[in-house]
């Protein structure tokens, strides 16, 4: 069974360390996503109830976080990173971590949460490309996988270029 909390006091080792393990693996990853989320947690984007741990079997199986970035002068979430246990995929954790960041956004009253990843993937939470809807990525090569998740609170005056929180140029 996968229990969804909020980061704690003393979770910041055990969520660099999964971080880690999560995207040993990866061939898109940059290898800095554990330096990412230290770097955002010590930073005013840190949004501590957009930081939420998966457990499986009583210990930290699965990681998400939401940081705020900027869309012209409005602060706007940007999701990620989010790792799960490579020994735990395909067991839904990740999917129950991306329906939870959803929802407490969501609950928060925030407009909506970007983030860049696989569109096959994340479409089936919601997310869209952004372009369509007026939002530039900072790097247009990143073309579809620059996505956009509108939320209740969605405005169709939001529009720009979207930069994300200076602690995605962490590195390890």
């Amino acid at each position: 069974m996968t229990f969804i909390r909020r980061e704690t006091e003393g979770d910041a080792p055990l969520i660099h360390t999964l971080h880690d393990a999560a995207f040993a693996t990866v061939a898109y990853a940059s290898g800095t996503e554990a330096a990412i989320v230290d770097a955002l947690r010590g930073s005013e984007d840190w949004v501590p109830q957009l930081s939420l741990v998966a457990e499986a079997d009583g210990r930290p199986a699965g990681h998400v976080v939401c940081s705020y970035g900027r869309l012209g002068e409005r602060r706007i979430l940007g999701l990620g990173p989010i790792g799960v246990d490579p020994s735990l995929h395909g067991k839904g954790i990740g999917s129950a971590l991306m329906h939870a960041a959803i929802a407490a956004a969501d609950a928060l009253d925030e407009p909506a949460i970007i983030l860049l990843g696989n569109p096959d993937y994340y479409g089936r939470f919601g997310f869209e490309s952004a372009a369509p809807l007026g939002i530039e990525p900072e790097d247009p090569s990143w073309g579809s996988a620059f996505q956009i998740r509108r939320l209740a609170g969605w405005s169709d005056d939001l529009r720009g270029r979207y930069t994300y929180s200076p602690g995605f140029g962490a590195q390890n």
